[in-house]
């Protein structure tokens, strides 16, 4: 089916709406084309314009204010346009001009519309115009709710006749979920409108530019002079086509406000972020002019309305997809620990079923087919198995109507017309195919959706603008809920479980291992890379603010100075931060080092090192019996000491500190030394001495005893007990 040229060139119109004035400039801002009207609004021919500098019309200070307002787009990604305010002269007064400035692929564009003075909307006029709006739909968590808000806010502030919500499905069709009207009006609340109506060269054109305004459907063109191509995508200004023009005619719509709902935020940098949701679309009987000022709150209050939309939608599918997650880890654990696999598949059945939301199952492992909830019979399965070995070539097919593609599964339609089919292996005949019911519905269309497609002599279709919007009813059969992404991908998670569990080879279980190895390597050299290039630039902070108060500190008062003392602090802590994560890092760096240690003068070392630094002057240091010697890393095993020992000196509050240093041998009895139930079950199940060091120091209780040892993990504020980085019993661990 074709379109009309003008839907496919819809951004190259040559001609512009008739109440402003265009220019294109180059980027030395000499003027390369303009609109035909320049004489009504600037009191100079075109021709007089055309290859002059744009000095012909502004001002030094002028030009300096767009040359300002084009460096800011080129500075800021998020800005497709500025606008700005400037008065020019003509020959019988000075005009007032909103000007809204753009970039297109190939040159600069000026648009001008003229206002009856320089007043600017102040800024609590505008917040005064939006914010009641946003209050009011924050305070929403309903949908229908929020768009109802939504339309009559549009309405109050612009005055249109009607005020929609369109929301558009997946195949571009669209339904209206929202209104605000004039009494006198039909209603076109939950009326469908087909793709044909808004093509998709204009979808994408909302989805760049997020508002359109034509004041006056029956004003006549201003064309542009020379004629040649100029993109206006982003034109306020932008004409419209023979057919958007007759399709809101036949509709009694002499006005468009037109606001781009775009889905997961209003703005982004690349349009491959960007979704067209759905409009908001205003109409009204007679023309009706909008100040630029009403508009730019209409298009603020625009994407305001789009993030609110992207996080109600967001929360409920996270909602959603947070149960199906926490479905299938239940339905996997009971899988992956089950003797019959098959067994565990389906039973208890609720469970495949609830992984993608499905009214049947069946499981299809060669000509062994098993049957959960509503299906087909076997046969039927084993032949739409057949039917799907030669018509599907993805591992991963869905859709909403299948009797329309299988037409053997009309008569089937009860059980099996939605289908998500999962091929488990490309090698064996394996597959999970879930089956949701028909769901019959009436659809109400704004006339019969099937007038917008036009027969051509020659058999093809091209589209046009429909005449009739009166009520047409549809009844759709042999179609089913639609699939949500989220249900896909929890059918996906599922298949990867399986191979996991099931086909997956222990050969290829090992490589995975070897692989995550590699990557925690990997993953510690940047860890060691990392951490060593920030020390350079910290050693200058720290240098540079220990000058300032050393040579400074007159010139500096109480207030500079604290804040030159905190910023030393902060990088001594810097330092001792970036040093614990070099010396984690470099734990995986290197091969253990293992050789027979004397635990007695790895202790002595350790303890001779506190005593040095003063720090073990009063504590009382406990070995009941000589330690062995063993077979052990002898730097980390003095780490480990160290940093056991450093914690009872630290952790303790009594002036009699004591810390005692032991050994159980595995044939010993006797567990008065471990007096945590862990550890007694540790040591029961040991064929290698049990090592512990104890303190009478204030303890670490039981639900603290995994989270103690994460990385910088503290359970006292940084003032209590010492400080420290809260890394010792993470690198004791590793």
């Amino acid at each position: 089916m074709s379109q009309p040229e003008t839907y496919n060139q819809i951004h190259l119109p040559g001609s512009i709406q008739p109440h402003g004035v265009l220019l294109e400039l180059s980027e030395s801002l000499v003027i390369l084309q303009v609109s035909d009207n320049t004489e009504e609004f600037l009191g100079q021919k075109p021709e007089t314009l055309l290859n002059q500098s744009l000095n012909i019309l502004c001002n030094r200070e002028q030009i300096t204010t767009i040359q300002q307002s084009l460096t800011e787009q080129l500075t800021n990604i998020n800005n497709t346009s500025a606008s700005l305010k400037l008065n020019l002269s003509t020959p019988t007064k000075t005009q007032y001009f909103d000007v809204i400035i753009h970039r297109n692929p190939t040159s600069i564009i000026l648009e001008l519309e003229p206002v009856n003075s320089n007043n600017q909307m102040s800024f609590l006029s505008f917040h005064s115009l939006v914010n009641d709006a946003i209050l009011q739909m924050r305070q929403t968590s309903q949908i229908e709710d929020f768009f109802d808000i939504a339309t009559k806010q549009i309405r109050k502030i612009t005055n249109f006749d009607r005020v929609m919500v369109y929301k558009f499905d997946q195949n571009g069709s669209g339904c209206v979920i929202a209104e605000a009207k004039n009494e006198a009006l039909e209603s076109y609340l939950g009326l469908h409108y087909p793709a044909t109506d808004i093509p998709e060269t204009s979808r994408n054109l909302y989805t760049k530019s997020l508002l359109r305004f034509i004041p006056n459907f029956k004003a006549k063109f201003s064309h542009l002079i020379p004629t040649k191509p100029l993109d206006l995508t982003n034109s306020r200004l932008r004409s419209y086509d023979s057919c958007c023009f007759e399709f809101h005619q036949n509709m009694g719509v002499e006005a468009l406000l037109v606001i781009s709902l775009i889905r997961d935020g209003a703005k982004q940098p690349s349009d491959d972020y960007r979704k067209l949701w759905g409009l908001i679309s205003c109409h009204n009987q007679t023309p009706k002019y909008l100040p630029y000022e009403t508009r730019t709150a209409c298009e603020f209050l625009g994407e305001i309305i789009s993030l609110e939309l992207g996080n109600k939608l967001t929360q409920a599918e996270i909602g959603y997809k947070n149960k199906l997650n926490s479905l299938q880890s239940q339905f996997i654990a009971s899988i992956s620990n089950a003797d019959n696999f098959i067994d565990a598949l389906i039973h208890p059945a609720p469970r495949l079923l609830d992984v993608v939301s499905a009214n049947g199952c069946a499981v299809c492992l060669d000509d062994e087919i098993t049957l959960v909830g509503n299906t087909p019979n076997p046969e039927e399965v084993r032949q739409l198995i057949d039917w799907a070995g030669t018509h599907i070539s993805e591992d991963l097919f869905t859709t909403d109507s299948l009797p329309k593609l299988y037409s053997d599964y009309k008569a089937l339609k009860d059980t099996a017309s939605g289908l998500l089919l999962l091929r488990i292996s490309r090698v064996f005949r394996y597959y999970i195919v879930w089956f949701r019911p028909e769901v019959l519905q009436t659809v109400d269309w704004a006339g019969n959706p099937n007038d917008a497609i036009k027969p051509n002599d020659d058999g093809t279709f091209e589209l046009c603008p429909r005449h009739s919007f009166e009520l047409w009813q549809e009844t759709v059969r042999f179609t089913s809920l639609p699939w949500q992404q989220c249900e896909i991908d929890s059918a996906l998670d599922l298949r990867n479980a399986i191979v996991g569990i099931v086909i997956n080879k222990a050969d290829e279980l090992a490589k995975i291992n070897r692989e995550l190895e590699h990557s925690n390597r990997e993953l510690d050299s940047f860890a060691y890379a990392a951490s060593h290039d920030l020390k350079e630039p910290l050693r200058g902070i720290h240098n540079y603010s220990t000058i300032l108060i050393e040579d400074y500190a007159h010139l500096l008062d109480e207030e500079g100075m604290d804040c030159l003392n905190t910023l030393v602090s902060l990088t001594q802590r810097m330092d001792t931060l970036i040093d614990v994560l070099l010396r984690l890092s470099q734990l995986g760096q290197a091969e253990l080092r293992s050789q027979p240690t004397d635990l007695n003068d790895v202790i002595d070392k350790v303890l001779e090192m506190f005593r040095a630094s003063r720090k073990a002057e009063h504590l009382d240091i406990r070995i009941p019996r000589t330690l062995p010697t063993i077979e052990c890393d002898r730097v980390l095993i003095n780490e480990v000491f160290s940093n056991l020992i450093s914690n009872a000196l630290k952790y303790s509050d009594r002036t009699d500190k004591w810390v005692e240093i032991g050994y159980i041998e595995p044939d010993e009895k006797n567990t008065k030394y471990l007096n945590n139930s862990k550890n007694t079950k540790s040591f029961n199940n040991s064929k290698s001495p049990i090592f512990y060091v104890r303190d009478n120091g204030i303890g670490i209780q039981n639900h603290h005893l995994e989270t103690i040892f994460r990385l910088f993990k503290r359970l006292h504020s940084q003032e209590k007990y010492g400080g420290g980085a809260g890394a010792g019993l993470a690198i004791a661990k590793k």
